[in-house]
């Protein structure tokens, strides 16, 4: 195993941490978390074994959608601190092995940036075709709508433009015109700002949406809208080698290959574009199979997974800062995952997801929640964690729509569970209330008891690293046993393999297993418990596995130097 490779390719191995610096420690108490406060928290990052931390926005904006509607690319949001704040950030960070990347949000602006005030006073802007205009009424665009409880088309008229303007998301978010060689250059200016001040790469946001059709203006480009994303990907390595395109791509597989650069389906690299995608699939096929306490789901779809490019790779996850979206589900499908984890209609949203937080969605059953986790870290991919996951934090459905799920981060069992020592109603947001709330649920109890979440996650985090077969195969292995609740995959890259066994029903069971490269002597090491098994002279062993247990069995041959 050439274990310098995994350097090379770092996101291929990594452990992506993401935060809203607004809602994660407030340092200077005006309840509001900031850049120094989050540095006084990266040793916390650090010891619980993050690579890569994702930043939320914290650019300038209107603060209309959370951050989302920037008004300048180039600025810091005054409340979260400044540049200066951001490079001690990015310095601290980088000192303990974590690399920085951040939101790339240019699929639109807000209706206050400086662009599209320009756009909109004269036909004759300079920016007026940054943005997507016409001048006819435009059609019904109702099924278009990203956010049905808040838009009813995609179009909106502005008087002063005497125009109507596309946007996909809300109306205050116009939609940039990225076929537009100006935007194109101006969008490579900012990432060659951003990684000049130090980031690592960037999380794009909505993908599809910014390739989507546009103005087609004089000189525009609609026909190739992937040679956009080639470039920029291009521009990015050149300006810093190592630097990363994580992107928000929610669409089937054969779809999503495209993304990666791979548009002839055979896995192989023709055009270099996002070194990430995340697996929205497979996430969504895992709550399923949650739902139903059956694997199934999971299994069928790691199967029909595709190959890709050799240096790109599946982000996993199992939540993220927006709604939990189920809509690659049927409908009844789809019905299951609601009964199951979000009967209320409070808890629903879009009529496509939920709202929720997994451990309220689990009855906060520790044993249930343990295994999700395990499950996570040892699907073939890199693991993406949202804040608050590693403690078990809940949601608070007082909160409006996906703010439920960004909740001030919980550090201590006191006030505002230690994120900010000013009043409640000056907080970013409501802290979660009920058996999730602080008192129950924070980083400093844990931190002391050595059978909490946090140091579970932990161990899967260490273990994660240790074993890259789990970020490098290039086709996992579904074996067979006779276990419909039961996940038994394997991972194998160059001399390293691993079989994780995962048991999505309550009842414990005992998985036999036949291992075709395995023998007399051949060893099957756990990394979450104290255990080590030998498969018999055919390479079969039998494993129990309690109700909602989880195993991670290195495979090891006679002669095999590796650590243990």
């Amino acid at each position: 195993m050439r274990i310098r490779d995994t350097g090379d390719l770092w996101w291929k191995s990594a452990v992506i941490y993401c935060l809203d610096v607004e809602t994660y420690m407030d340092w200077d108490d005006d309840g509001i978390g900031d850049l120094p406060g989050l540095v006084q928290r990266i040793d916390h990052l650090a010891e619980l074994g993050v690579t890569c931390l994702w930043l939320m926005p914290f650019y300038p904006t209107a603060d209309r959608d959370d951050g989302y509607d920037i008004t300048d690319y180039y600025g810091i949001d005054p409340r979260l601190g400044d540049a200066g704040d951001l490079v001690e950030l990015i310095r601290t960070a980088h000192d303990r092995g974590i690399r920085v990347i951040a939101d790339l949000v240019v699929n639109h602006t807000s209706d206050r940036h400086p662009w599209f005030r320009s756009a909109r006073r004269s036909k004759d802007s300079p920016y007026r075709d940054w943005y997507v205009w016409r001048e006819d009424a435009p059609p019904d665009t109702s099924k278009e709508v990203v956010f049905p409880d808040k838009e009813d088309g995609i179009w909106t008229y502005d008087d002063q433009a005497e125009a109507w303007y596309r946007h996909r998301f809300y109306r205050h978010q116009p939609d940039l015109n990225t076929a537009n060689p100006q935007v194109r250059d101006a969008i490579a200016k900012v990432v060659g700002y951003w990684a000049q001040m130090g980031l690592d790469g960037f999380r794009v946001d909505a993908v599809p949406f910014f390739l989507a059709d546009a103005h087609k203006g004089k000189g525009d480009d609609v026909d190739h809208p992937h040679e956009f994303l080639q470039q920029l990907r291009a521009f990015l390595s050149r300006r810093t080698g190592a630097s990363i395109l994580m992107g928000e791509v929610n669409l089937p597989y054969e779809q999503q290959r495209t993304f990666f650069g791979d548009h002839t389906g055979d896995g192989k690299h023709e055009g270099a574009e996002l070194n990430l995608q995340f697996d929205f699939v497979l996430m969504q096929q895992m709550y399923l199979a949650l739902a139903r306490q059956d694997a199934g789901p999971i299994a069928d779809t790691l199967r029909t997974r595709p190959e890709i490019p050799h240096d790109a790779q599946w982000a996993t996850f199992v939540r993220n800062h927006d709604e939990l979206t189920l809509d690659k589900l049927s409908d009844d499908e789809r019905q299951e995952v609601f009964d199951a984890f979000g009967p209320d209609k409070d808890m629903q949203l879009y009529d496509r997801g939920l709202r929720r937080r997994l451990p309220p969605m689990l009855e906060g059953d520790p044993r249930r929640v343990r295994m999700v986790y395990s499950l996570l870290f040892s699907l073939p991919g890199t693991p993406v964690l949202f804040y608050g996951e590693e403690i078990g934090m809940g949601e608070n459905l007082a909160a409006e729509g996906r703010l439920a799920v960004r909740t001030p981060m919980q550090w201590t069992s006191g006030k505002n569970g230690g994120f900010s020592q000013a009043a409640a109603s000056r907080l970013s947001g409501p802290v979660t209330e009920g058996a999730f709330a602080p008192e129950h649920v924070n980083v400093s109890d844990q931190r002391r008891d050595p059978d909490s979440l946090l140091n579970f996650v932990q161990k899967l985090a260490r273990r994660y690293r240790e074993s890259p077969e789990l970020g490098w195969t290039t086709r996992v292995e579904i074996l067979d046993q006779p276990h419909a609740a039961v996940l038994a995959h394997r991972s194998t890259w160059q001399d390293a393999s691993m079989v994780a066994l995962h048991n999505l029903g309550s009842e414990a069971v005992r998985v036999p297993l036949h291992l075709d490269d395995a023998g007399a002597g051949t060893r099957l090491i756990d990394l979450l418990e104290d255990d080590d098994r030998t498969t018999d002279d055919q390479g079969r062993v039998e494993i129990e596995l309690d109700g909602y247990g989880c195993r991670w069995l290195r495979v090891v041959h006679p002669g095999s130097r590796r650590m243990l």
